[in-house]
């Protein structure tokens, strides 16, 4: 097979295994077929700079140690949309021929991307614009990208809430609380769902499943009164909306995100119940960490499959997992098809099952 010189880069937000997706693409790149691995530095920013941030990566430098190591080596970005990218003066430029441009100043035959829906998104309107080769690899803790059923970062996210949990349940115990953990989640509740059953959690709200606070607070009754039990534990992702269907956000002007809906529930639970509330917001602890076994099993999966989909010539397709099994899509189809959780799925109930309360009765 003739030499190729494929790029690779981390797009919107990290999380733990990117560092293990990097070195299954070089190893199966530099080891298996002989080719060059460009690394690119902050996401396609770095592809807009001028000189272009990027650099070979090899596989000595993939020793090990960074097969452990959470966040990405290269860096991301989650800001600076090359088709409407903010300038010094407030004013936003199309700067998406930059990019192309880098690719091809590069000397790239491909390029894997690294990244959530979103990103992938930007991407593929990148590569159909400038004709680019591209493979995607899903990653967000969130696990929302469509048609994959687990992308990387997610397992180790929800490892992170389980442990959470873990933590809160002997303090709440210990002086007759209910504990609200805040987590992330955007615009699905994965996290907020698998962590919360994993850690025992009495109440789980999801933004997929409307709720009554007057149901939250007949349940964290129902355990204190009718069960003995002195505490309870209530989990909630972040994207939850208000009795009114607000969006709880905080940030500076121009940059809004997620926060603080854990501690609005708090705040009108405390209304309708007779106990002591305590709120903790689990916040980037989800992103970080060290990448547990399953994250980097999957993310060298991703590396080594990507790879071999440029191999094959194989283009605007994504990486994923089904049925226990490696596949790839039309990126078309992953964009279309966001994963949200299913509300006649097994998750759920299994949720309702146990008790756990959901919010909507």
């Amino acid at each position: 097979m003739s030499q190729k010189r494929i790029g690779i880069l981390t797009s919107g937000g990290d999380c733990a295994g990117l560092n293990a997706a990097l070195r299954a693409v070089v190893h199966r790149a530099v080891l298996g077929f002989g080719w060059e691995v460009v690394g690119i530095e902050q996401g396609t920013l770095g592809l807009m700079e001028r000189p272009i941030r990027a650099r070979a990566l090899t596989v000595e430098e993939f020793d090990g140690t960074l097969l452990r190591r959470g966040g990405t080596i290269l860096g991301s970005t989650n800001r600076g949309d090359p088709f409407a990218f903010p300038m010094p003066d407030g004013s936003k430029t199309d700067r998406s021929q930059s990019v192309v441009e880098g690719y091809r100043a590069l000397g790239l035959d491909a390029l894997i991307g690294i990244g959530g829906d979103g990103s992938q998104a930007l991407l593929r309107r990148l590569a159909q614009q400038g004709g680019l080769n591209l493979v995607c690899i899903p990653k967000t803790i969130d696990n929302d990208v469509g048609v994959t059923e687990v992308s990387i970062g997610y397992d180790t996210a929800v490892e992170a809430v389980t442990y959470a949990l873990d933590c809160l349940q002997p303090t709440a115990a210990s002086h007759n609380r209910v504990m609200i953990l805040e987590v992330m989640g955007r615009d699905a509740g994965h996290i907020a769902l698998i962590g919360g059953i994993a850690g025992g959690a009495d109440v789980i709200l999801i933004p997929e499943i409307p709720y009554r606070i007057e149901n939250v607070a007949r349940k964290i009754d129902a355990v204190r009164n009718q069960q003995g039990r002195n505490f309870a534990l209530v989990v909630v992702a972040e994207a939850v909306r208000t009795a009114e269907g607000e969006r709880v956000t905080v940030g500076d002007p121009g940059v809004t995100r997620y926060g603080g809906v854990g501690h609005y529930i708090g705040e009108i639970l405390g209304q309708r119940i007779d106990a002591e509330i305590r709120v903790t917001v689990l916040g980037h602890i989800q992103r970080g960490g060290i990448p547990d076994a399953r994250d980097r099993v999957m993310a060298s999966a991703f590396g080594v499959h990507a790879v071999d989909l440029i191999a094959a010539g194989r283009f605007d397709r994504m990486v994923g997992w089904r049925d226990r099994k490696v596949i790839d899509v039309p990126l078309e189809d992953v964009i279309d098809q966001p994963r949200v959780v299913e509300l006649d799925g097994a998750i759920v109930h299994t949720a309702r099952a146990l008790g756990i309360c959901l919010g909507d009765a």
